[in-house]
């Protein structure tokens, strides 16, 4: 080849494309920004690859989709099909966590165009003895290109197809076993690759789908009046267990400032006693890499974890980059940390929120090559101690470069690590530290309650190209968030929440006893956050109160264990209702999941108004199944055990709150 040509030619495999590549393979998803960032993907799930393919003129064309796990040298294929309008669509199955890599090909199949263009003058009448024998040539070559068995079998087809009673040579050329052969042995001397390999990060099971329950262990001792130990916290696992959540999330159990402690309510003026915010990390008993000592020591929070892991549930770290300023880096490291003209330490300020018990840490300092690396050092002390799940507080205010590199080298030790950004922010900045490595997110949901904000929302999340990165996590409350729909107390609007982000997203997570009983209570009207809240306080909690919904939750739990349909996010289509006379359109709410396989079918119902009964006929997406509008099927409410038979499309719903404001069926079509 002209070596003028080299340049511009990208390189697969080390094959050079060359000009008689005619396919074209463009616009492919995933693709993150030309391929700078990793799609991702959870462990034993199939992954899902798009891509326009086509060629110049009519020639019959085939595509397949290149896999393998970084680091390998062998390519796994398998066959893409044809969507419609030049758009293809391939898939393979991950295993185990850690970086993959996938890419393209596409080739022209001569033969299929061949048989195509006989089958067209076979039925035109025309006469075909010359094709016949074309097409004897193009299986010769297969035969050529074949194993031995098949090259044996391909042969015979050449006889077949040279015979001079056109009859049976036709009849060979069209014999599916012909067809099956020669697609078995493709001929790929001109094939088209794409000009990437892309990756792809693989994560464990529990970023995928995953539900989360979060308690402060101070408040579990069993003593009344006592600071709770990790010990202690120890007798709540068979209950949380129990209730079906897999992810314990404990808020940072770090030694606690006294400087300026935050005392009840938030209140600038501590009392004797009161135990400050857990977010106020560091004082003379160490920082980030110790615990409070009356939680207990470090051999007791590995015992937990191990306890945890009997049980079934990862225990999640929360890892907060900020410092009391009794932190030991403060005089070991005041290079990290912002001084201003008089002297004094920069604290943390929203104005006119001032927060003087915690000091951001300086990511523009002279000395950020050691911050960086001491940063890391402390997400590899708590995974030395069990940890794989952390839950990051606040991440979208440190530098986005230093999560990149240290997620990215944190990964490649330890690819079973899962990291949740902690981001109520802007939506470009949510998305962007879910491309540099975070595996799951916060998300909007909090602030989403009616239908069409629900629906668009959601429609975005798992539509648009987040659904190849952003994995969203639905709060319906946190320490920090009572949202203004759970502050009028009713029990029905916890379980519509309830239902709404354990259905919607395949992960979700509570701050445990204050929703689970039910606390609606402010701070003051106006505000989101609770009345004597337990980031500042040791509280004790009655877990029988009368009220509470703790078997609502483990029917949720339970109900999502056992259905593969809503262990998935990006799998859903809302559903069409309409309102009966009296009732009000927008407070149904309905949408299908189902599994990879089809085998489960959810359709979840949800009536928003927590205290009038709506009702509706809705209209169930038969097409989705390739069903007729008049199909027969039947329906199992999964909350309440009663099963119905549907005629058709067209189905009536009705939802009295009261009695439970939510249906979630299990839908048997055949």
């Amino acid at each position: 080849m002209n070596n003028s040509f080299q340049h511009i030619l990208p390189t697969f495999d080390n094959q050079l494309f060359d000009g008689r590549q005619r396919v074209v393979i463009e616009n492919v998803s995933p693709e993150l920004d030309g391929g700078k960032y990793s799609a991702k993907g959870v462990e034993g799930k199939r992954v899902e690859v798009e891509a326009d393919i086509f060629v110049d003129g009519a020639d019959t064309i085939t595509a397949g989709l290149c896999f393998r796990r970084a680091g390998s040298t062998t390519w796994q294929r398998s066959p893409m099909e044809f969507l419609g309008n030049d758009r293809w669509k391939g898939s393979f199955t991950v295993g185990l966590p850690g970086q993959y890599e996938y890419t393209l090909e596409a080739q022209v199949d001569h033969f299929q165009t061949w048989k195509k263009g006989l089958i067209k003058k076979i039925d035109a009448g025309q006469d075909v003895s010359l094709d016949l024998q074309i097409g004897a040539l193009l299986v010769a070559r297969g035969a050529n290109r074949a194993g031995k068995a098949d090259a044996i079998a391909l042969t015979q087809f050449v006889e077949q197809l040279n015979e001079e009673e056109s009859l049976d040579a036709t009849t060979a050329a069209l014999d599916k076993q012909l067809s099956v052969l020669m697609d078995s042995n493709p001929d790929m001397t001109c094939r088209t690759t794409y000009e990437k390999v892309l990756r792809l990060t693989v994560e464990q099971k529990k970023a995928g789908c995953s539900a989360w329950y979060e308690f402060f262990p101070r408040s579990w001792a069993e003593e009344p009046d006592k600071h709770g130990t990790f010990n202690d916290c120890r007798r709540l696992l068979p209950m949380i267990a129990g209730m079906g959540f897999d992810v314990i999330y404990l808020p940072p159990i770090h030694p606690i400032g006294y400087t300026k402690r935050k005392g009840k309510n938030n209140a600038l003026v501590v009392t004797p006693g009161e135990p400050g915010s857990c977010w106020a990390i560091g004082n003379s008993d160490g920082g980030h890499k110790a615990v409070h000592p009356e939680l207990g020591t470090i051999e007791d929070f590995a015992a937990f974890v191990c306890a945890a892991e009997e049980t079934g549930i990862s225990v999640a770290l929360d890892i907060a980059f900020q410092c009391s300023p009794d932190h030991p880096y403060v005089k070991e490291h005041p290079q990290w940390f912002t001084w201003r003209p008089d002297g004094t330490v920069q604290f943390a300020e929203n104005p006119p929120k001032r927060y003087e018990d915690i000091l951001p840490i300086n990511f523009e300092s002279d000395d950020w090559q050691n911050l960086w690396i001491e940063l890391k050092s402390i997400f590899l002390f708590w995974i030395s101690k069990g940890v794989k799940i952390f839950r990051v507080d606040n991440p979208h205010t440190k530098a986005f470069s230093f999560w990149e590199w240290a997620i990215a080298s944190i990964k490649e030790e330890h690819p079973d690590t899962v990291f949740l950004a902690e981001a109520f922010t802007r939506p470009k900045l949510m998305a962007r530290l879910a491309k540099i490595g975070y595996s799951q997110s916060y998300s909007y949901f909090t602030w989403r309650n009616t239908k069409h904000d629900l629906q668009e929302y959601v429609t975005e999340l798992t539509t648009s190209p987040l659904k190849h990165f952003m994995r969203a996590n639905f709060w319906p409350n946190t320490p920090d968030i009572l949202h203004e729909e759970l502050q009028k107390g009713e029990r029905e609007k916890f379980i519509i929440r309830l239902v709404l982000a354990s259905t919607l997203s395949a992960n979700y997570g509570m701050y445990g006893p204050a929703y689970e009983l039910c606390e609606h209570l402010p701070v003051a009207e106006g505000k989101e956050e609770y009345l004597n809240s337990e980031k500042y306080e040791i509280k004790a909690w009655d877990l029988d109160r009368p009220g509470n919904i703790r078997a609502e939750i483990t029917r949720i739990n339970r109900i999502r264990k056992e259905n593969a349909a809503l262990q998935q996010t990006n799998n859903i289509t809302f559903v069409h209702i309409d309102a009966s006379p009296g009732n009000e359109h927008d407070k149904l709410m309905a949408y299908v999941k189902q599994s990879d396989d089809a085998s489960n079918i959810i359709l979840t119902v949800v009536n928003l108004d927590q205290s009038r009964t709506q009702s509706g006929w809705l209209r169930f997406p038969l097409e989705l199944f390739a069903l007729s509008h008049l199909h027969q099927f039947r329906v199992e409410d999964l909350l309440t055990g009663n099963h119905y038979h549907w005629n058709g499309e067209w189905n009536f719903v009705e939802i009295n709150p009261r009695v439970m404001p939510a249906h979630i069926f299990r839908v048997t079509l055949v």
